[in-house]
Formats: C-alpha cells, structure tokens, sequence
C-alpha cells in the first residue's frame, strides 16, 4: 500500500476540521468570527457551523462578549495539565520542595494560572508544629498573592491583559481598582528581582517569597511560594533572606531540570 492509500484509507475529515479550528484559534487571543474561520481555512460557512456548535457544547470553545466571535476555552488548557509533563514538573519539584521545606522550617507551594486565578498543583509542610500553608487544589484571587505577580511579571503587554480580563471574569467583574493599580505597579520590581517578596494580603505577620519556574523558552510556567514565618522558639530559625536565597536556587535547579538552562546562564 502507498503512503497516498494509506492516507485515504485513515481520513478522518471531521476531525480534521476540528483540529483546524482549534489550531487557529489557539493563535487568536481576540478570537474569529464564524465568518472568518471559514475563510481562513478555506471552508464553508456551513461547514464550520457544524463543528463550532460540537466544540462549543463540548466546552472547546466559547463565544466572546459580543456574541460573534469565538475564542478558545480552557479546557485543552485543563487537559495539558493532566498530561505527563505536569505530572513530571510536580514529581521534579514535590521532592525538592519538601528538602527545602525541611531545611528552611517552613511551609510553600506551587502555583499555576489556571481560569483567571492561580491553582495551587504542590503543597508540602516542613515539620514544625505550628504551619502556615495553603490546600493543595485551592483557587486564589491573583491580585492576592505573590504568585500571583510572579505568574505575572514575565508576561508581555497583551498578554498580562488577557490574564487581567479573564481575572476580572473570575471574579465577576468585581476588581478594586486600587488593588489592581498596585498589582500592576509591583510586576516591574517583581521582573526586575526576579522574585517578589511582599507582607501577605490576607494573614497578618506573613512575608510571601514567590521565585518562578521557567521552561525551555524563558516563560513562567509556575511559582513557588513560601509564606515565611517569623518564628520565636525552636532551633531551625533560618532567616528571611537565607530562605529567600535557597528558594530561588531551588527554583533556578528546578527550571534548568525542565530545560531551561539557556535562560538561566
């Protein structure tokens, strides 16, 4: 049998079409009207009809505010975080995070984006007594968190926009817009360092230590978080800045084992 027989043999044009649409709109951040999906790929209005109204209901793709324009959903996103290279980055950094938690006395976790908010995917606790720590799978507001910023810094412009529009969707359109302010003037310091390290917005006494981990690519693809405590008694009493220092190396290995040494040297 030829390569052309066997072509033919294994066509699966629905599915073709579906792939298309999906592969083009995960270049469009504005998203494309029907109209235009159509003419870029070189179909039928009709025919993408049919498959936008199958990706739709099966929550692949979803309408933009002004009803005309469809935009990719989360869920491929969603899915990618099931995969193995997840499983892998978390496997890589579970074991490291729990050495560092050990050593340092203090609790931390990782975080990504994930539907305008930040989900923590690794939580470990050192072995004090007294924890300040965060429930793995929890959904946090970005505007209040350091990973939050560190997700954000390396972002370009339209990027960070896109994030702040789907933050403010999560949220139901519900942003202080002093807390937005501040969160956007805190993501050049934030870049500039390379960390961010700033009192907690929701306890008390806490310092937030927030260090991305980046891909083969130099983006942020997580953050991994201590929120130190200042504590009195005890004989692991590791300061504020050794702790921040060997939380940055430990995320710098963690990067450089995912590979993204060329960013790193």
């Amino acid at each position: 049998m030829t390569d052309s027989e066997d072509d033919d043999k294994y066509r699966a044009p629905a599915l073709s079409k579906g792939l298309d649409i999906l592969e083009l709109l995960a270049t469009e951040a504005e998203g494309k009207s029907q109209v235009e999906i159509a003419k870029t790929l070189g179909r039928t209005a009709s025919e993408i009809f049919r498959m936008l109204m199958v990706l739709r209901k099966r929550g692949y793709v979803e309408l933009a505010e002004d009803g005309d324009r469809y935009l990719l959903s989360t869920k491929l996103f969603e899915m990618a975080h099931r995969h193995p290279p997840t499983r892998r980055l978390t496997s890589i950094a579970g074991d490291a995070m729990q050495r560092l938690a050990d050593r340092v006395n203090q609790s931390m976790h990782m975080g990504i984006l994930h539907s305008g908010r930040v989900l923590v995917i690794a939580q470990v606790d050192c072995q004090d007594n007294n924890l300040t720590s965060v429930r793995l799978g929890a959904h946090i507001p970005i505007l209040e968190t350091a990973s939050g910023r560190v997700l954000a810094a390396w972002k370009d412009d339209d990027a960070r926009d896109a994030l702040l529009a789907e933050m403010a969707e999560a949220e139901g359109g519900h942003i202080d817009p002093a807390k937005l302010a501040a969160f956007r003037d805190d993501l050049p310091g934030v870049r500039a360092a390379g960390y961010c390290e700033n009192p907690s917005f929701t306890i008390a006494g806490v310092t937030n230590l927030s260090v991305p981990v980046l891909d083969f690519r130099g983006r942020v693809i997580a953050a991994v978080t201590i929120p130190f405590v200042q504590r009195l008694t005890g004989t692991s009493a590791v300061s504020l800045t050794e702790t921040r220092g060997q939380l940055i190396e430990m995320c710098d290995r963690i990067s450089r084992q995912i590979g993204a040494g060329a960013h790193l040297g």
